[in-house]
């Protein structure tokens, strides 16, 4: 059985999509801008940026872009050598580029054992452009070809009039309901729920569908974190385009993956720093076990379904991967070595706001 090291979710600077979901956080900022990642570096110079030496072992790897994941045709090359490198691959992706998936079903056996989609299941958007279909169709065909899936929804209040329709659909098409995250509002300063009604009102309404992806997102909801993290060590977050390395979503850069190639990346957790309102994606990071001491559910309960006809949506070797935790296969930091990383965090803090405040004085006084 292979031994899970390490968490990477990757940023993917495409930001243009072929839906226009109202709910889309790249949607609300307004940063679709028709550009479409192709990397100016050897595919294989990536695979050695990322190979298990340098990384420590294997690892789980999330790719999604600002807009559609897989336009451009330079990821189906990233993750093949990715997989071939040992890895397990995660795509987000929205299901409509079929021959994308054509081309995905065309890898070897053994590497599509390793692969995973999660699947976002746009509804409205599919219906509108009569891409429905073509969305479960895709689905199928992955799951035909040995690769594992997940269907997700987005539960916006204009779907609410269509839920019944919804689960009709999902169980006549995949054999059992797609999950629910949470739809959130990147523009406000908590990172709030992107709803009209209250949280409380707004979990009701969608617990129908019994996520368990659903269940434990909501019980999260904006709780900060204070325990001792480990991001940055057993979990980062990577521009795979400019190799930038950061902690988690609100870290430092630690590294770039592209610079000094054939040496060790630098591993820095984040500790009792945390500078998010609250763990928005903790169904990943806490689930695969960034701060050990929490008892939660393994990421595999996030992502898979049974079906009516007894099978799952995420296959053996990637239940395997997606049900360990990362303290099983790290060590955690002594006591010692723990002060030592929040003391360092607290010069990064007091430096960095330093900076800030020069900066806007010099604005003032010109």
């Amino acid at each position: 059985m292979d031994k899970l090291k390490r968490f990477i979710d990757c940023y993917i600077e495409t930001e243009t999509c072929n839906l226009r979901c109202d709910y889309c956080y790249i949607t609300q900022q307004r940063k679709f801008n028709n550009k479409v990642v192709k990397f100016d570096r050897p595919i294989l110079e990536i695979r050695k940026a990322l190979s298990k030496e340098r990384l420590g072992g294997t690892c789980l790897i999330n790719l999604c872009a600002g807009g559609e994941t897989l336009i451009s045709r330079d990821i189906i090359d990233v993750v093949e050598e990715l997989l071939k490198e040992g890895h397990y691959i995660m795509i987000v992706t929205n299901g409509t580029l079929t021959k994308r998936f054509r081309e995905i079903a065309k890898f070897e056996q053994e590497l599509l054992n390793r692969l995973f989609f999660k699947f976002s299941f746009h509804y409205l958007e599919l219906k509108r452009l009569d891409k429905l279909n073509d969305f479960f169709e895709n689905v199928k065909k992955m799951r035909d070809a040995g690769a594992s899936f997940t269907i997700e929804i987005t539960p916006s209040d204009e779907l609410i009039p269509y839920i019944k329709e919804i689960k009709k659909v999902c169980l006549e098409e995949v054999g059992a309901l797609c999950h629910i995250t949470i739809a959130r509002d990147d523009r406000t300063k908590n990172i709030d729920v992107l709803s009209k009604y209250k949280f409380d009102k707004y979990v009701e309404i969608w617990k129908e569908f019994e996520s368990p992806l659903f269940n434990f997102k909501s019980s999260i909801y904006q709780e900060q974190r204070n325990e001792y993290c480990y991001a940055g060590d057993w979990s980062l977050y990577l521009n795979l385009s400019n190799g930038t390395l950061r902690q988690c979503y609100g870290g430092y850069i630690i590294d770039n993956i592209y610079n000094n190639i054939n040496k060790p990346l630098k591993f820095h957790a984040i500790g009792h720093h945390c500078a998010l309102p609250y763990c928005y994606n903790g169904h990943a990071f806490l689930t695969l076990g960034t701060i050990p001491e929490l008892d939660t559910p393994t990421y595999n309960e996030m992502r898979d379904r049974t079906c009516v006809n007894g099978e799952h949506w995420v296959r053996p070797q990637m239940k395997e991967i997606m049900s360990q935790k990362l303290a099983d296969n790290n060590e955690q930091y002594s006591k010692s070595k723990k002060e030592k990383i929040n003391r360092q965090r607290v010069i990064v803090n007091l430096t960095s706001n330093k900076t800030k405040i020069i900066g806007k004085l010099k604005k003032i006084i010109k």
